[in-house]
């Protein structure tokens, strides 16, 4: 890369780069350029997803609350193994962060649940199980069926993590993955949506994208 661009390969990594590079055909300074709006447009996206994960895993654990008539609600619910194990995996981490300073409280197990187990929720092993008798009522205004909403917050789901661990996410396309994240958002409380809007950054960098030859979109 030369030594101007020594940071590429001592930081960031020639492997990592490359998805850049080939996307500016070769060119260097748009290729750096790329990489630097991926960090921007990836971090306009954290308002929108914050909203989404808390909306959803406080909508669904509400209803399950209700439903089985605790806040431990895990404890009782037909989870599948895998799932009970991450509410086991949950408990153990938040158990080694408060060190027996106090107990878990099921407050601390539902902020520290991951994405995914909320998504799962919705999965077709729960349709006949949660879905259909409690947490369809967790998505008021949706439009949607109970598979279409799941393949939705899935795909919402893996891009989020993509986010998350720092990789490429300017080949995506991102207008879609904006548009899902509001109308998910909306099917569990538009006013939440309201809020986000007023302050929502994503279509104002996706116009600032650059594009090869060093021109932007």
């Amino acid at each position: 890369m030369g030594v101007q661009h020594r940071w590429i390969d001592e930081t960031l990594s020639s492997t990592r780069f490359r998805p850049y590079l080939r996307k500016m055909d070769g060119d260097c300074a748009t290729a750096i350029d790329l990489y630097w709006w991926n960090v921007e447009v990836s971090a306009a996206f954290y308002p929108a997803l914050h909203c989404l994960e808390l909306a959803l895993r406080n909508a669904l654990h509400r209803q399950l609350v209700e439903r089985f008539g605790r806040p431990g609600w895990w404890d009782v619910a037909p989870l599948e193994d895998r799932h009970y194990a991450l509410v086991g995996k949950a408990a153990d981490k938040v158990r080694q962060q408060l060190r027996q300073r106090r107990p878990v409280t099921p407050d601390d197990l539902v902020a520290e649940l991951s994405f995914g187990f909320w998504v799962w929720l919705v999965g077709k092993e729960y349709h006949r199980s949660l879905w259909e008798p409690w947490l369809h009522r967790a998505f008021p205004h949706r439009r949607q069926p109970r598979s279409a909403l799941y393949r939705d917050l899935d795909e919402v789901r893996r891009f989020r993590n993509r986010i998350m661990h720092y990789e490429p996410i300017h080949h995506r396309h991102l207008e879609a993955d904006h548009a899902t994240i509001l109308r998910l958002i909306g099917c569990l409380c538009p006013e939440v949506l309201v809020q986000l809007r007023r302050r929502d950054q994503v279509e104002t960098i996706l116009a600032r994208r650059p594009e090869r030859g060093g021109e932007r979109r």
